[in-house]
């Protein structure tokens, strides 16, 4: 196989991924552009199998999402509403709690909760989230408001991120997940996400996060208009503020899905791009201890196939994903755990349910 790795003109690569050594922005931009997937795919699982062996993971969660109102109404999203708008939506602190109830029969042990940037709402509306969730779930684990959020809940506070951050931990939060880093570019925020607040604050915000014990997740929303440069800058600062604070969980690379989004002129990702951005990013993210195939973005079939080719985790049950629905997304909704154990398993990897910190629940050999 090192035969045809060289052949595939990523000698240089295989002799690093060998020898534990970093790759460069350049040799990045090489694995990108090559169009050799099976060489990417067997120089990604070298690195997944010393990280993990060959455990994939999965997890038994619940999504929540709170309201789609939001005043930032990104180009390539489907989800976000004026408040106006008769798709709009705002669930009260209660129904939350009911979303939860209805499911306390269920194995749950983390869930997962995000929303639009609302304008009106209080913060104390998001403290009694956390904490209506936390009565009737004492021991979930609630990772909620991505960076996006955070910013927008300390303004609302009138807090700094660390103090805000505290309160929301006193309330129940338990860690962040990865949305809202979209690409980092300013040229591609400019013409995607002007609202929203720059790739440099939600680094900062990451790292504030990680600097107070909360573990995040990071993200990358690929597939769009951005540069293969674009995304090897994004892969990099993420690589950099990994250095800095060690406290991201997964890297999950997001298919752009453009139906009924502004920018719905453009195709979908196909199956091989999907697969080269996990296997890049297994490669050039060497400080990332895990790297997701979300099924709910590539659909169960490929996110097995993507366990061959650089991820270790297939995210979870999800129950009643919402967001990537709203863009055109064909999967289901949810998916039973049974159905990922049998998907990594056909697949030749061990299944292993974990909590949200990766500790291990159960291995299904």
């Amino acid at each position: 196989m090192e035969n045809y790795i060289y052949n595939a003109g990523l000698g240089s690569v295989l002799e690093k991924v060998v020898s534990k050594e970093r790759l460069s922005f350049s040799e990045g931009l090489q694995l990108y552009k090559s169009k050799d997937i099976l060489a990417l795919g067997y120089l990604a699982n070298l690195v997944k199998n010393r990280l993990n062996g060959d455990k994939a993971y999965f997890i038994y969660n619940q999504h929540i999402n709170y309201s789609n109102i939001c005043t930032n109404l990104c180009k390539f999203c489907a989800f976000g509403r004026d408040k106006d708008s008769d798709l709009a939506f705002e669930m009260s602190v209660e129904e939350v709690k009911k979303k939860v109830v209805d499911r306390l029969s269920e194995p749950i042990s983390e869930i997962h909760m995000v929303g639009g940037i609302h304008p009106e709402l209080p913060f104390d509306y998001y403290l009694g989230l956390l904490r209506g969730i936390k009565e009737v779930r004492p021991q979930v684990h609630i990772q909620a408001f991505t960076c996006v959020e955070i910013a927008h809940l300390a303004e609302l506070a009138g807090k700094s991120v660390s103090g805000t951050l505290e309160l929301l931990k006193e309330a129940g939060l338990g860690s962040l997940p990865g949305g809202g880093a979209e690409v980092f570019s300013p040229r591609i925020r400019q013409l995607t996400c002007e609202k929203k607040l720059s790739g440099q604050k939600w680094l900062e915000i990451a790292k504030t996060a990680h600097r107070q014990g909360l573990k995040t997740n990071a993200t990358m929303l690929y597939g769009h208009i951005e540069t293969l440069e674009e995304r090897l800058e994004h892969l990099t600062a993420l690589r950099d503020a990994q250095d800095e604070t060690h406290g991201f969980l997964a890297f999950i690379p997001l298919a752009f899905h453009p139906k009924n989004t502004a920018m719905s002129d453009l195709a979908r990702t196909t199956g091989l791009d999907d697969l080269k951005n996990i296997a890049v990013a297994r490669l050039f993210l060497d400080n990332f201890p895990h790297i997701k195939a979300y099924w709910v973005m590539i659909g169960p079939q490929l996110a097995q196939i993507a366990l061959s080719f650089g991820a270790d985790d297939m995210d979870g049950t999800v129950k009643e994903e919402v967001i990537t629905h709203m863009a055109g997304a064909e999967t289901a909704q949810a998916i039973g755990s049974r159905t990922l154990i049998h998907l990594i398993k056909e697949a030749g990897r061990i299944p292993v349910q974990r909590d949200t910190l990766y500790n291990v629940i159960e291995v299904h050999v």
